[in-house]
């Protein structure tokens, strides 16, 4: 079972090494009730598989008229990143089962992925006014306003689902996000442990923590971080940029210098790591 929906997105990445960088500047000059197996946001990758999708598609020839079937595809559909189909099936689904909360959630996460946020916003709403207690509809719901600068009603969000006693890691890995934005990094680095604690396999807890350790200026819990976040998924640019801020900060440009070049092979248009390494090759 995966832990977020997806990874961050390069806006937010860049954030959150902007964060690190600032510090830096002088050196360098889920309880639902709703069933959560068919909740898109939950479903493990390997489910958006040829072979997952083709069974899926033949439960719905024996049974056309079971929207949970729909729903079910439709999620696999969003996995393997087939969006239009995951929409088809979500509308099919929502057609032959309007009161279902956790089929517009579903869809509302297949708009945002899509840039069609006013739409996703608009299911949203429609999951929660069917379900007021649904965690993850105000999980989704506050990304989508923490992305567009409304952190309030992000907050609020996040708090309310917090208060439904989500299990949920990603509720305290977003709010850690507003509370580092903020900069309230005691804050911040509680809400990461939480979400760590909730997913300790996610290597995102522990970058967002990481952060806010480096800008209280404790570099070793934050070094520790980035480093168990490397060993987790080697494959994030933001990690191995993250872990060469540390490295900046010591004074070792070499070293620092191998870890930005490996960022910018991850990922060759992420500013942070482009930028980091223009300091610091030798």
């Amino acid at each position: 079972m995966t832990s977020f929906d997806t990874p961050p997105s390069r806006a937010s990445r860049n954030a959150f090494a902007g964060l690190a960088l600032a510090a830096l500047l002088p050196l360098a000059a889920c309880q639902t009730a709703t069933n959560p197996a068919t909740d898109l946001s939950r479903i493990d990758t390997a489910q958006g598989s040829a072979e997952n999708i083709g069974s899926l598609s033949a439960v719905i020839q024996r049974t056309p008229n079971e929207p949970e079937a729909y729903n079910m595809r439709g999620a696999a559909y969003g996995r393997a990143g087939r969006y239009q189909d995951a929409l088809k099936d979500f509308d099919k689904a929502i057609s032959l089962n309007p009161r279902s909360p956790n089929t517009y959630a579903n869809r509302a996460l297949i708009h945002r992925y899509m840039g069609n946020n006013q739409q996703a916003l608009a299911d949203y709403n429609q999951a929660i006014s069917l379900d007021p207690n649904y965690d993850t509809a105000y999980i989704g719901r506050a990304e989508i306003y923490r992305l567009s600068g409304r952190s309030a009603d992000a907050l609020a969000d996040l708090e309310r689902a917090i208060h439904l006693d989500t299990t949920d890691p990603r509720a305290y890995y977003r709010r850690g996000l507003l509370y580092q934005g903020s900069g309230q990094h005691q804050f911040a680095i509680e809400d990461f442990a939480k979400s760590i604690s909730l997913s300790p396999d996610a290597p995102y807890g522990y970058n967002g923590r990481g952060l806010s350790y480096l800008a209280q200026g404790d570099d070793e819990n934050a070094f520790s971080d980035f480093n168990t976040a490397i060993r987790l998924n080697d494959d994030l640019a933001e990690s191995w940029a993250n872990q060469a801020l540390v490295y900046e900060k010591r004074g070792d440009k070499e070293k620092a210098a191998k870890s930005y070049a490996r960022a910018l092979q991850l990922d060759p248009e992420y500013m942070p790591a482009r930028d980091g390494l223009a300091r610091t090759r030798l």
